[in-house]
């Protein structure tokens, strides 16, 4: 198992990381604790070594004969610091090392995350800004807070993101994704969308948005800033993506042009509606005591993906899905050249194979007229293997 570091900086969000520290510890990684001054005012040294079973200690003076505060970094295969408040981050940005976790971070030649919590016009204000940016250039994961209740009455984005988010986040990093997405802007549709009818139904599908989510996933581990347009989908929200719900097909298309204006990858794994009911009632429809058929006339919907297609900047790339139920392979081609995408996935969706499920098999098609069978798997290997063509083509 994997040694750990999980430095902890003077946020009220301090409480929740005890959350991710049992997390790690029971999934069999060795983690030490390191607080700053200030984080031991929300949460004592106590809690921090019940948990951990190890030492809790904040200076460079500590355990001088060990040399702590090298060996510490030199040893971990991951540091995470949660929260990572705006003043912790612009002292990491700017190399100080005034206290054991500054100086942890300067030694560390391991895999480094940072998951933000503060304020939102202090995250949003341009010395923060520039000093995200600085450590995102240097290889550092900063995830994006997520949006929500702050500090007393407050809303906005600054909210640490979910500890068993982080804790996925993180068990992706240790697996040794590559970090060959750091700088790029994805767009990721997840989900299935959903076509009123009247006030109380709607046509839909069966898309659990699971595949979408594990894109986001992988694409955040790889170092990618994610856009993810999530359809209806009862998920934990990925940690550190730019979250956008949605409902109708026309919300998913008006969301995904706009994000993917000088986005650098398209993921497409939304399953849109292909019809939409031509008319909406008002009240609810009622069912006709004489059991007579109700008839629905349906409009066609727009191809989101074949018009993203057309519009594609150079050098974006577009990875649109097929799920079929008969002639798979036929009809992923056909789209493959239909919405002009430099890759297809085409999912075979007989009934439980895909939707809903864990795991999920594939055949990639490449506009190169390249063919990839993917067996049954994960839906992040299967995200990985299709980020891996991506990089590729990037």
């Amino acid at each position: 198992m994997a040694q750990v570091v999980l430095g902890v900086s003077g946020g009220i969000a301090a409480y929740k990381a005890c959350e991710l520290l049992r997390l790690l510890t029971e999934s069999g990684h060795r983690v030490r604790v390191i607080p700053t001054e200030a984080a031991l005012r929300f949460v004592g040294a106590p809690t921090w070594e019940a948990l951990s079973h190890q030492p809790v200690a904040t200076s460079v003076f500590s355990e001088v004969p060990e040399v702590a505060h090298v060996r510490l970094g030199q040893t971990a295969d991951l540091v995470m610091v949660v929260p990572a408040t705006a003043d912790l981050m612009a002292r990491a940005a700017h190399g100080q090392a005034d206290d054991l976790l500054t100086s942890t971070l300067l030694t560390a030649r391991c895999p480094v995350m940072f998951a933000p919590a503060m304020h939102t016009e202090m995250w949003e204000h341009p010395a923060t800004v520039e000093n995200v940016a600085m450590l995102r250039r240097r290889g550092v994961i900063v995830v994006e807070p997520a949006a929500g209740r702050l500090t007393g009455v407050d809303t906005g984005k600054g909210r640490l993101p979910d500890p068993a988010e982080l804790f996925e986040l993180a068990k992706l990093v240790l697996s040794g994704a590559p970090r060959d997405l750091v700088g790029r802007r994805v767009v990721v549709t997840a989900g299935g969308t959903r076509e009123p009818l009247d006030p109380v139904r709607y046509l839909g599908n069966r898309s659990s948005g699971k595949q979408g989510y594990a894109f986001a996933r992988t694409a955040i581990a790889r170092g990618a800033h994610v856009t993810l347009i999530a359809a209806n989908v009862s998920l934990a929200v990925p940690a550190g993506v730019d979250w956008v719900p949605v409902e109708t097909t026309a919300e998913l298309r008006e969301a995904t042009l706009a994000a993917s204006k000088g986005a650098d990858v398209i993921i497409m794994a939304a399953a849109p509606a292909d019809f939409r009911p031509r008319t909406v009632a008002d009240q609810k429809i009622k069912k006709r005591e004489d059991g007579a058929a109700h008839t629905i006339e349906l409009a066609t919907n727009p191809d989101i993906a074949a018009e993203l297609g057309a519009a594609k900047a150079p050098g974006q790339i577009l990875v649109a899905f097929a799920a079929e139920t008969q002639k798979a392979l036929a009809h992923g081609r056909e789209k493959l050249v239909k919405k002009n995408a430099d890759l297809i996935v085409v999912n075979d969706v007989g009934t439980g194979r895909v939707f809903g499920s864990d795991g999920n098999e594939a055949t990639i098609l490449g506009a190169d007229g390249s063919q990839t069978a993917q067996p049954r798997q994960s839906k992040e290997s299967l995200a990985n293997a299709v980020w891996d063509r991506v990089a590729m083509l990037l």
